[in-house]
């Protein structure tokens, strides 16, 4: 009966059938809640509810009975200046010494950097250097690579014997 009840309610019963089912709601103290029930689910919906209903009338009279607290100013303890000025006085000593040494390490520009003399010739000790043989024949023989142009001046020295 609450499907049938719904349906009327949305209006998509025939006359008949609607008569029938207001009778049989009439008659049925269930089905005059249900129907109580359905018509505020469909005025919150539509956002036509009813205003204040009698209990939220008497919590916002409570609220605006209830004194009001006004709490006492927070103290500040005194230790909290010297802490602020002393963090102050940190970071200024901090920026002071840091300003001062980018002024001591920077030296005016005088050009670039000239020799006083000629340069001091140093003997450099030459290495004698082997190649062992078997390098020379890895040469040969990897002369058959596809790219093979670009060994070519190498296994020449090798087959040379140099």
């Amino acid at each position: 009966m609450t499907q049938e009840l719904s349906t009327l309610m949305d209006g998509e019963l025939d006359a008949h059938e609607a008569e029938r089912a207001i009778r049989t709601v009439c008659g049925n103290d269930d089905l005059k809640q249900k129907w109580h029930e359905y018509h505020l689910i469909g005025d919150a919906l539509r956002g036509d509810g009813p205003g204040r209903t009698a209990l939220s009338r008497r919590i916002m009279a409570a609220l605006e009975e209830e004194p009001t607290v006004l709490a006492p100013r927070r103290r500040i303890p005194v230790n909290a200046g010297r802490i602020a000025f002393a963090a102050a006085a940190s970071v200024t000593t901090v920026a002071v010494v840091g300003w001062m040494g980018l002024q001591q390490g920077r030296v005016p520009d005088a050009g670039p950097a000239l020799a006083k003399g000629p340069a001091a010739a140093q003997p450099a000790a030459v290495a004698a250097t082997t190649r062992p043989a078997n390098v020379n024949e890895y040469l040969v023989v990897h002369r058959q690579l596809p790219n093979a142009d670009f060994y070519r001046p190498v296994s020449n020295t090798a087959a040379a014997g140099r």
